[in-house]
């Protein structure tokens, strides 16, 4: 019987739309049927299990599912608060669904840094790291848990300040609050833990991996390709940012001129192509990358 890796996403949401988008560029086709728990995927030999975000991690610490992808909000939590997670292994930041655990209070009240947190209530659904912070602060303050709706908190007198996710910030906003600390930057994480795959499993991880590294790689890189004065090449592609040897080709009719391609594996400006066109660089044109490999 064949190898299956066995991979937990979370069942609905913006993590689980940008798990699956991920898995599709990896070249895995995910057909689920609506209200399945389960699917194959085709491409690769995974199954994928689709579960509330916050027992992803705990499917993956007891063996359950070789691997998952949840948000390391959620890893974190589970890891504080359960001894037996302590096997839980980060493989892959997979640079998506980024968003922040911050402290906020009341703009017109009188908590404005942390030291202000002192003998104050906290309201959060993450109690574990929110414990955790304020004793490497060396601050003493009391929590409250909340599941949800954490921001109206001190608006009902359940507490005087909240320690909850923000992305955007625009519901801090919408209910008076403003942030000043941040507890953790957050992103999704491929999880696993710290049991040795069987050899055609880790075959499959590896391979995996490879296409997910391409995918990430290919976020940030641009193909570039530009004219330039013969006169000018060595300024022009010193511009190019975080690119390899660029390829150089005569052009059919202009001696003065050349032909410039390049992979930029760092984020391309318009004040980049401003300096190229400067420099006397003309017909640039920047394109996205779908995949990379080697």
């Amino acid at each position: 019987m064949s190898a299956i890796l066995r991979l937990a996403v979370q069942s609905k949401g913006r993590l689980a739309q940008d798990s699956l988008a991920l898995l599709q560029q990896c070249g895995l086709q995910v057909l689920r049927t609506p209200g399945a728990l389960t699917a194959r995927a085709r491409g690769l030999p995974v199954d994928l299990l689709f579960v509330r975000d916050d027992d992803i991690a705990g499917l993956v610490s007891a063996g359950v599912c070789d691997l998952g992808i949840a948000g390391e909000n959620v890893v974190r939590e589970v890891a504080l608060e359960d001894p037996k997670a302590d096997n839980l292994q980060t493989i892959r930041r997979l640079g998506f669904s980024r968003c922040a655990l911050k402290l906020a209070a009341p703009k017109a009240g009188d908590i404005k840094t942390p030291a202000d947190l002192e003998g104050k209530t906290i309201a959060t659904s993450y109690p574990a790291q929110l414990r955790a912070w304020l004793n490497a602060q060396g601050l003493g303050a009391n929590i409250v848990v909340l599941k949800g709706a954490v921001e109206i908190a001190p608006a009902l007198d359940l507490a005087d300040a909240i320690c909850d996710l923000v992305s955007s910030g625009a519901t801090l906003i919408a209910n008076g609050l403003s942030d000043f600390a941040t507890v953790l930057q957050s992103e999704a994480l491929l999880i696993g833990n710290d049991t040795a795959l069987e050899p055609q499993k880790a075959d499959l991880l590896a391979r995996l991996l490879r296409r997910m590294d391409g995918v990430i790689a290919s976020r940030a890189t641009k193909y570039i390709m530009l004219n330039a004065p013969r006169a000018a090449l060595d300024e022009i592609t010193a511009l190019l940012p975080g690119a390899d040897a660029p390829t150089i080709m005569d052009l059919a009719g202009d001696k003065t001129h050349v032909a410039v391609h390049a992979v930029c594996r760092e984020t391309i400006f318009w004040d980049t192509l401003e300096a190229l066109e400067a420099r006397g660089a003309k017909a640039i044109l920047v394109l996205p990358i779908e995949k990379m490999m080697g």
